[in-house]
């Protein structure tokens, strides 16, 4: 029973790093002055490019091989393609701005980013509750704390936009929240049906760098612009291979 409370709250760490950083957007204020418009954006940009490939593509590849990499990543931007294009269809008579439709889509891919991550944990700590598995707790935990500190800046990337068009800052830091709510749902599915989940993992990751990288480049990048977007979609992408790699 202790084993598998210590497996719930490994589960749980990386949906508490998002709503951390998420609560980044109490301490900015309201209005953002122009450069702070083009730093944000550019910022997640680098954060969800560089989580796309070292967070993502990556493992997918070490996990599937090449293929499920490059198919998930083809049917990620592939969806994401599908869905912009029908995003005049599904915001028509909403009376919803360009800007909502930007923050939706960031949303969703954040969150589906956050999927397979939460299920790559859930694998995780089955493979440490099973006998003989190779996998430790000790490593399990790593791999939670390690992702619970990547999702600092992803929290913030979703919330921080909300405020600069104009949002409360209660329902920014809400939006952030919402984006890692699957993180625990995923982990414990992926625990409760880990061979299952182990044969698609792999796909599923792809799929989110496909969609990651499709509102990258066609919300974030055009919208930060300009020199100060690129110093800080430098620094997003810096901070977040750094986080990868060094954890």
């Amino acid at each position: 029973m202790e084993r598998l409370l210590q497996a719930g709250l490994g589960i749980l760490l990386p949906f508490l790093g998002t709503a951390a950083g998420a609560a980044g957007v109490f301490f900015l204020r309201r209005s953002p002055r122009e450069g702070v418009k083009k730093a944000l954006p550019g910022f997640a940009a680098g954060v969800m490019l560089a989580a796309s490939v070292w967070s993502l593509l990556i493992p997918a590849e070490e996990m599937g091989g090449w293929l499920p990499a490059l198919c998930g990543f083809l049917w990620g931007v592939g969806f994401l393609l599908i869905l912009d294009g029908a995003a005049p269809l599904l915001w028509k008579g909403t009376g919803e701005p360009p800007e909502g439709r930007r923050r939706s889509l960031l949303l969703f891919a954040v969150t589906l980013h956050n999927l397979p991550e939460g299920m790559a944990v859930g694998v995780a700590f089955a493979g440490a509750l099973a006998e003989e598995s190779g996998v430790t707790m000790a490593g399990a935990f790593a791999l939670s704390v390690g992702i619970t500190l990547q999702n600092l800046p992803e929290g913030a990337i979703v919330s921080a936009p909300s405020l600069s068009e104009g949002g409360s800052k209660g329902r920014a830091f809400w939006k952030g929240v919402l984006s890692g709510v699957v993180e625990p749902v995923g982990g414990a599915a992926a625990l409760a049906l880990s061979a299952a989940v182990g044969a698609v993992l792999p796909y599923v990751l792809a799929f989110a760098a496909g969609a990651m990288v499709y509102v990258a480049v066609r919300e974030l990048i055009p919208e930060a612009g300009g020199v100060t977007g690129t110093v800080f979609l430098t620094l997003g992408f810096a901070l977040m291979m750094a986080l990868d790699m060094a954890l």
